[in-house]
């Protein structure tokens, strides 16, 4: 047909709970790219998941880079953060998981082989590819523009992290355990209030990150916020809610309800069309990385048990 494009190819590094239920079918729905293949760790894992798809379970890394034109990584951030490296620099488009690495060092050192190769990029962020966030965000800039904000209220809680959530045990005890809310919770809704009220200047955190974390921050023009964090708290649904205040009015924006499935078609192909055509989308690697200074902040806050100012990274 004359005007179709063809979908990107794209190899799945990883067979764990996420690789299984969001990312392999992700690439089976043809909205825009195709799964060439897995491979994982644990061979047999990559070789159950492969043969569900129809696809091959490769015995190397190489032989996936060589099979596709853009890698998936659905591993834990300490093994993303070295091999997206070299799917960079073997010049391959890179869908990434949050945190884009377990330490900084690393997400800069990832994002800096990302823009040297120059290849396209997209971070799974996946309540910003959802309709209503995006026009909960857009009334928020409306809001702003015409009154004074003064303050903004956020939470992200669920009971993942309990033996008794979604989380499998591998997921559960595995880098979530290690690196606390902060770095499973925390980018997701640190991008969600930075993105409604405004760029963090400084942020305070509090608390225990494997249970939970309150972080106070404070924005441009003053605007001051309260975030909470939790894998630990037994609720019947994943509650994620923003509240933001003006002069004007409060708006506010909650996840009740909310279908992520209905975010996984803008998120695919918005990265098809920046593998075929360099469109911008709605989160790469690079805000990636700048949502990840902000955890930095917040972890450096907790150890230090002080204030922190974004600038300082």
């Amino acid at each position: 047909m004359v005007g179709e494009v063809t979908p990107v190819r794209v190899g799945l590094v990883g067979a764990g709970q996420w690789a299984s239920t969001m990312h392999a079918p992700l690439h089976s729905s043809g909205r825009g790219t195709v799964l060439s293949g897995v491979w994982s760790a644990t061979r047999e894992r990559a070789l159950i998941l492969a043969r569900r798809h129809g696809v091959p379970a490769f015995d190397t890394y190489e032989q996936l880079l060589d099979a596709s034109e853009a890698v998936d990584f659905a591993v834990p951030p300490a093994v993303q953060g070295d091999l997206a490296v070299r799917a960079a620099e073997a010049g391959k488009a890179l869908m990434l998981e949050k945190p884009l690495a377990a330490t900084l060092a690393k997400a800069e050192e990832l994002v800096s082989a990302i823009e040297k190769a120059g290849v396209a990029t997209i971070v799974v962020f996946t309540k910003r590819f959802h309709p209503r966030t995006r026009t909960f965000l857009a009334e928020a800039a409306a809001l702003r523009d015409s009154s004074p904000t003064i303050a903004v209220t956020a939470r992200y809680v669920h009971g993942g992290f309990l033996a008794t959530g979604f989380l499998g045990e591998s997921e559960r005890t595995g880098w979530r355990d290690e690196l606390g809310v902060l770095f499973d919770l925390g980018p997701h809704l640190l991008d969600l209030v930075e993105a409604a009220a405004g760029p963090i200047h400084t942020i305070s955190a509090s608390g225990n990150p494997r249970e939970a974390v309150t972080l106070a921050t404070t924005h441009a023009d003053g605007v001051a916020g309260q975030l909470l964090l939790s894998g630990r708290v037994t609720v019947p649904n994943v509650l994620t809610d923003v509240d933001l205040f003006t002069h004007a009015a409060r708006l506010a924006y909650n996840t009740v309800d909310m279908d992520n499935n209905e975010a996984w078609p803008s998120l695919v192909s918005e990265f098809a069309s920046a593998v075929r055509s360099r469109t911008p989308v709605t989160v790469d690697a690079v805000r990636a990385l700048a949502i990840q200074r902000l955890v930095e902040a917040a972890r450096l806050s907790l150890v230090e048990n002080r204030p922190v100012t974004c600038s300082e990274f």
